[in-house]
């Protein structure tokens, strides 16, 4: 068998990125990127398209092999990079040694994702807008690609003869140790378009055979579905984070019609536009799929994800900040009244004493 295995990272980098603005990344001109669509699909239908460089390969080898680089750049907010490591085995538990690996040189992958993010940051200098000084860990995904299955042909009948070893691949457990529930639900969620061509998606590790040596397409599906994941992630700690300080505030302050009150009113509004828009922008990237069968990957891989579920879980937390927002607005509409009636009280007791002094 031969292949290579795909490491996927996600960052999130900051609010939004201004791709038109980026002339250079790391020195280097970016391209649009695109995958090749050969299957029948509508001609006009959109399809997103993330800026991209392809650095030098990393110095330091990985069981032996080159370690190639792509980097991709998303306009909300995300820096995805992508580590594709070839090799060459006649058995698939011998790809396990490809989990969770180190460079030669001692140097985690992980590590490298990082200071590479770190680089592409800095030469995005001008083009971001919110950038995190320390960005979270990012959300990792691993893809076994296979090219060529020795003389197999027909690459559903392999998966059935080797099912629990692709099982016991996808989750870094010895095959005969998993009982046949738990192989059943790795392989629960296959897709496949023809016979020389299919697809195992797991939580932390896939499998994708495509016998055309064609992998890319398959890899950008798997990369939308690990960035939304990211962002989704992110914003739900985010919104946690400040909806318990936003209460805490809340609760401590006394409602004026000046001073915190309307400061807390504005970053309340600010924030919550902010995380709508965001949400929006990161469900938009996949909203057109014109490859069905990538589509078909990519409703996978968000099932696997529960990225229905992160997305109702944000969801969730923007309507709590909306009645925030409505209690305080409420509360502080409530005093600006009470002051008008007191000054329109005041107004009528100085016309009375007015009018009582001059008839004098």
């Amino acid at each position: 068998m031969t292949g290579e295995v795909v490491y996927l990272y996600a960052f999130d980098v900051a609010n939004e990125i201004i791709t038109p603005r980026v002339q250079e990344i790391l020195s280097e001109k970016p391209f649009p990127f695109e995958i090749r669509q050969d299957r029948t699909l509508p001609k006009d239908i959109p399809l997103y398209r993330p800026l991209a460089i392809v650095p030098p390969p990393l110095k330091a080898a990985l069981h032996g092999a080159q370690v190639r680089l792509l980097v991709r750049i998303y306009d909300v907010g995300v820096v995805t990079i992508m580590m594709r490591v070839p090799f060459e085995t006649a058995d698939l538990g011998d790809l396990m040694r490809f989990h969770n690996p180190k460079l030669e040189d001692g140097t985690t992958l992980d590590k490298v994702a990082t200071d590479l993010c770190a680089k592409v940051c800095d030469s995005l200098d001008g083009s971001v807008i919110g950038r995190n000084e320390t960005p979270p860990p990012p959300e990792a995904y691993t893809v076994f690609c296979l090219k060529e299955l020795d003389r197999a042909r027909d690459a559903n009948v392999w998966l059935a003869a080797h099912r629990r070893d692709v099982a016991g691949l996808l989750t870094e457990t010895a095959p005969q140790n998993l009982s046949e529930f738990q192989v059943n639900e790795v392989l629960r969620i296959q897709r496949t378009f023809e016979n020389t061509d299919l697809a195992v998606i797991d939580w932390d590790a896939a499998l994708v055979v495509d016998l055309s040596g064609y992998v890319d397409d398959v890899l950008y599906a798997l990369e939308l579905a690990n960035l939304q994941l990211e962002e989704f992630r992110i914003m739900d700690q985010r919104l946690d984070a400040y909806l318990d300080q936003a209460y805490d505030d809340v609760g401590r302050q006394s409602w004026t019609i000046f001073g915190t009150t309307n400061k807390t009113l504005r970053h309340l509004r600010r924030f919550r536009v902010d995380v709508a828009k965001l949400t929006d922008e990161v469900t938009h990237i996949t909203k057109f799929f014109g490859d069905w069968h990538l589509a078909r990957i990519y409703l996978g891989a968000r099932d696997r994800f529960y990225l229905d579920q992160w997305r109702s879980s944000v969801e969730q937390r923007l309507a709590q900040l909306d009645k925030l927002y409505s209690v305080v607005h409420s509360e502080v509409n409530e005093q600006r009244m009470l002051w008008l009636e007191v000054i329109i009280v005041i107004f009528f007791a100085l016309d009375l004493g007015i009018m009582l002094f001059i008839r004098r």
